[in-house]
């Protein structure tokens, strides 16, 4: 059986909190990164992390030094931050990355946040 987005979603979303649960908000944005990025390797997961995402201008390749912070299994773009607020660059961020590499589905999780319920978004890209 192939293995989904949504699937792949829930078990990061899981795996978010339970890292945020251990940790709570308020530490670096690249700790919990790499908590999240040990936690769901160990799940069995096929995880990349800051994947390069080249972009493609005019018919030509342009490596401009953008970079996924996780991509879990290929298919799920995930952009990690610790932030007082998440605003519409972060997202835009999100959603530009998704763009870039043909994904349809991400995650904007802010760790820095009470409850990470609170800081989790999810985006659809229609491609």
């Amino acid at each position: 059986m192939a293995i989904i987005e949504n699937d792949v979603s829930r078990i990061v979303i899981g795996s978010a909190i339970e890292v945020h649960n251990a940790l709570g908000p308020g530490l670096l944005e690249r700790v919990h990164k790499e908590c999240l990025f040990y936690k769901l390797a160990k799940s069995g997961l096929y995880v990349e992390k800051e994947k390069e995402i080249p972009l493609v201008f005019e018919e030509v390749k342009l490596e401009c030094g953008y970079r996924i912070d996780l991509l879990v299994e290929r298919m799920l773009v995930i952009e990690v931050k610790s932030v007082a607020v998440t605003n519409e660059v972060h997202l835009a961020q999100t959603i530009n990355y998704m763009k870039l590499g043909n994904y349809k589905l991400g995650l904007l999780i802010n760790f820095n946040v009470a409850r990470l319920k609170d800081g989790i978004k999810r985006v659809v890209n229609g491609l």
